[in-house]
């Protein structure tokens, strides 16, 4: 019974009949739910905010990394049109749900999208269905959390429908590594749930493993992204010793990069960004607390590129305190709110840590970020100021937050009266030109 399902649902898949519906329009859903739509697959995009499904259907792309004109193409050809209305999984053979997972406050998961989504889907579930989770989340969401909602229809995940989990791995801004050439994981909750996930996948995307379970899927992404926060929090702690020991670190970085073996460069900076590697980390550290274990890499890790926002704000103290000023009272320029270069995510971006520390100690702040105009934060509406030489002579200090590209390093350099570096945006300038005004982190 099952075998014969499979077979029938693999044969609407290689037909190009088998429709796929992707709940949840943001960085992860929609650069998906066009890579399906590319490779032939009739796409419904379903998201509960309106001006996002309205973007789409008028061919408009709102991220970045996914090009308008392809979004108005596949538009055009019918292949993807969006909706906030979820009867529409009705009429789908396929289910990807990619809302976010965010942490309270008390750094516990907050399930409230995956739950919304998996009962929204629950209602309209028929026999035949295939789900696949991608909101990254602690080992043993799929299995225990979202199959008993989905089963609440009364259909059987292995019988009935099938669901597994496949990570998400999407690095916004990548260039050379988007949704078809990055590899993708996948692991059901049972094993006709991987074949038939891992076979719907593999007809969008090169290349794709699958694991033994839905945990060890879960588990994974927890891995990638944890290994990224630790060995972040390591080198960021070696910025700090070594400017205590008058070492530049990214010297240091440099000679050890060029060991052919056992070493992998890291790169220190402000802190953390984004919604993976300050968030992700915390699933696992808080379900392994529910089993009496203390993730304690994880938690050390934390601490560690949590503080770099202030460590920032120190090093800014203490630069100007040579020119014989405080923060209080000084006129501040951050450059760059972006969590990284070439992007207009501010999620989790250390820059505002270090725009809301800086105005704490009474200094006035303004940034520039040619990816990001407007910024509401810390109770105010921001708007990024035009960089000019006259604006750089007026402040008493320029933060580099966020080396993006469209800067033009060594102009800052000659027009600043001071430069704090988190970056190393500034190491080709030639040092005749910083003249002892660039401090590094």
């Amino acid at each position: 019974m099952v075998k014969t399902t499979i077979d029938n649902i693999k044969a609407k898949i290689d037909s190009g009949e088998f429709k796929v519906a992707v709940v949840g329009l943001g960085y992860v859903g929609l650069p998906l739910a066009v890579e399906f739509a590319k490779a032939g697959f009739p796409v419904v995009g379903i998201d509960v905010d309106g001006n996002k499904t309205d973007s789409i259907n008028r061919g408009i792309s709102y991220i970045p990394d996914v090009p308008t004109e392809d979004v108005a193409k596949l538009v055009e050809d019918g292949k993807l049109r969006a909706t906030t209305d979820f009867s529409e999984i009705r009429s789908v053979d396929g289910i990807i749900i990619c809302v976010p997972t965010p942490l309270s406050k008390t750094k516990d998961p907050d399930m409230r999208y995956i739950q919304s989504a998996a009962q929204s889907v629950a209602r309209y579930l028929r026999p035949g269905h295939v789900i696949s989770l991608e909101s990254t989340t602690y080992p043993g969401t799929t299995d225990e959390f979202v199959k008993p909602i989905l089963e609440s229809s009364g259909l059987k995940v292995g019988k009935d429908i099938y669901l597994a989990f496949s990570p998400e791995r999407i690095d916004p801004g990548n260039k050379k590594y988007q949704v078809k050439n990055t590899p993708k994981v996948v692991g059901g909750v049972d094993p006709a749930s991987t074949e038939i996930v891992s076979y719907l996948y593999s007809h969008v995307i090169d290349k794709v493993i699958p694991v033994s379970s839905a945990k060890a899927a879960e588990m994974t992404k927890l891995l990638e992204n944890t290994f990224r926060s630790v060995n972040i929090a390591l080198v960021n702690e070696f910025a700090i010793m070594s400017n205590i020991l008058g070492i530049d670190i990214w010297e240091v970085i440099e000679a050890a990069s060029t060991k052919p073996f056992g070493f992998m460069p890291f790169y220190p900076g402000p802190g953390i960004g984004g919604h993976c590697i300050p968030i992700d980390p915390h699933y696992l550290s808080w379900k392994l607390k529910t089993l009496n274990y203390n993730a304690r890499f994880i938690e050390l890790a934390s601490e560690i590129n949590t503080n770099m926002p202030r460590y920032v704000v120190q090093r800014v103290a203490d630069a100007l305190n040579e020119f014989e000023k405080s923060i209080k009272g000084s006129k501040i320029l951050v450059l760059g709110v972006a969590y990284k270069k070439d992007i207009d995510d501010t999620r989790e971006s250390p820059a505002l840590d270090i725009i809301k520390l800086l105005e704490e100690k009474g200094a006035e702040v303004i940034y520039n970020d040619p990816y990001v105009p407007e910024l509401n934060f810390n109770g105010k509406q921001r708007k990024s100021v035009d960089l000019t030489g006259e604006l750089l002579n007026s402040v008493d200090c320029v933060v580099i937050a966020t080396d993006h590209s469209d800067y033009d390093y060594r102009w800052l350099v000659e027009n600043a009266k001071l430069i704090i570096d988190t970056k190393n945006a500034t190491k080709d300038v030639p040092e005749d030109i910083k003249n002892q005004k660039v401090v590094k982190l």
